[in-house]
């Protein structure tokens, strides 16, 4: 990208770096301490992004004036009801094309880096760490928004410190761009079900999309004696390969990069697919939306291929598609009976996590009921 500085008037250029796949801004101001957050609102909307000279500091708090600014624009009025269902899937699109917006205007504010991830500004943080482990190595300058850097930060600090998994005794360190399991209630599931009477003659099971390798992990733990996990991310494997390592189960689990199922049959076979059949907007997002439930319907079509004779198939999955309008139950068995599945059995349990409580959260109406369920398939006989 480039730009012109105020103190030469010269054009100066710089490597862009974007984790969402974004492309380098067309209109860059140079910015400092000087402007105000009316004005820095304006110019972002605007499509203006703003290269930060000024203190680090600063600089996140003119990103914070300019999140109050687009939230307030776009509340709901005092006193006016939640979308109506038959509304649906209206609002969540509606909240889908606001998060856009919000995050396209907040990713206008940009601060420059150094080589080795340095960034030249007062009260600035050594990030150096946080930035190498998402971007890699940096031997010439570059730039990037101020939001995703906050992003790269976080992640670090989830990263060192672990989420802690009761269904595991132990802790799940995720990588940047790699679903955090903080939604415990979907492991509980899995630590929990019977296990099918097939694995006591054949002792293996597979974990589709392992992502941080949790499920892995739990399957190992409840003493099945080989687990095949896949993932067609780079990052994901690297994110479960060092979880499994910490949890001691590295033996009994054999990571394999694959879409979807390795080779082979085995008495289990387990899938925690994204839930929300929507496009993602960022590759980071492709954790959370599977557009046009690719992954959940290959799961099934090649379900009934990989399962041994008396093996059972594990679909993790909640119903807030279903609320949202976006996928029915219906659609659902549909699918599971066309790949020549049966249903076994299920397990339900209600999230428990701080969005189904919050009432300001536009899709509240659906987080509130929102079911999270363990569906047991086998092949139709």
């Amino acid at each position: 990208m480039s730009w012109c500085e105020v103190h030469d008037g010269a054009e100066h250029a710089a490597h862009w770096r974007s984790e969402a796949g974004l492309l380098p801004p067309k209109r860059v101001q140079v910015a400092d301490d000087t402007l105000t957050a009316d004005a820095a609102y304006s110019l972002a909307c605007e499509g203006t992004a703003l290269l930060w000279r000024g203190d680090f500091q600063n600089a996140r708090q003119l990103l914070q004036a300019m999140a109050r600014r687009f939230d307030k624009s776009n509340a709901r009025k005092r006193g006016q009801p939640a979308p109506a269902l038959p509304e649906l899937p209206d609002a969540f699109h509606r909240q889908r094309m606001a998060q856009a917006q919000r995050s396209r205007i907040l990713g206008m504010l940009l601060i420059p880096f150094e080589a080795g991830h340095v960034i030249p500004l007062r009260r600035a943080p050594d990030v150096h760490q946080a930035c190498a482990e998402v971007y890699g190595p940096a031997d010439a300058p570059y730039v990037a928004s101020l939001r995703e850097v906050q992003g790269l930060i976080g992640a670090h600090e989830w990263r060192k410190k672990g989420v802690e998994i009761p269904a595991l005794g132990g802790r799940i360190h995720p990588h940047y761009g790699v679903f955090s399991p903080v939604r415990g209630e979907y492991v509980a599931l899995v630590a929990q079900a019977p296990l099918p009477k097939a694995l006591v003659s054949n002792g293996v099971a597979f974990d589709i999309g392992t992502g941080t390798g949790v499920l892995a992990a739990v399957l190992a733990r409840r003493g099945i004696a080989q687990v095949v996990a896949t993932d067609q991310d780079k990052r994901a494997l690297a994110c479960a390969r060092e979880n499994l390592a910490r949890l001691g189960v590295e033996q009994q689990v054999q990571l394999q990069r694959a879409d979807l199922f390795p080779a082979g049959r085995a008495p289990l076979v387990v899938c925690n697919p994204p839930w929300v059949p929507a496009r993602p907007s960022s590759p980071l997002e492709y954790a959370v939306y599977d557009p046009d439930s690719r992954m959940l319907r290959g799961f099934l079509n090649g379900l009934a291929a990989h399962l041994s004779d008396g093996g059972e198939g594990w679909l993790i999955i909640s119903d807030l598609a279903e609320h949202l309008k976006l996928r029915s139950r219906e659609t659902l068995l549909g699918w599971i009976e066309a790949a020549g599945l049966e249903v076994l059995g299920r397990l339900d349990v209600r999230p428990t996590h701080p969005k189904a409580m919050d009432v300001s959260d536009p899709l509240h109406f659906a987080r509130a009921v929102e079911v999270t369920s363990l569906w047991r398939l086998g092949c139709r006989s």
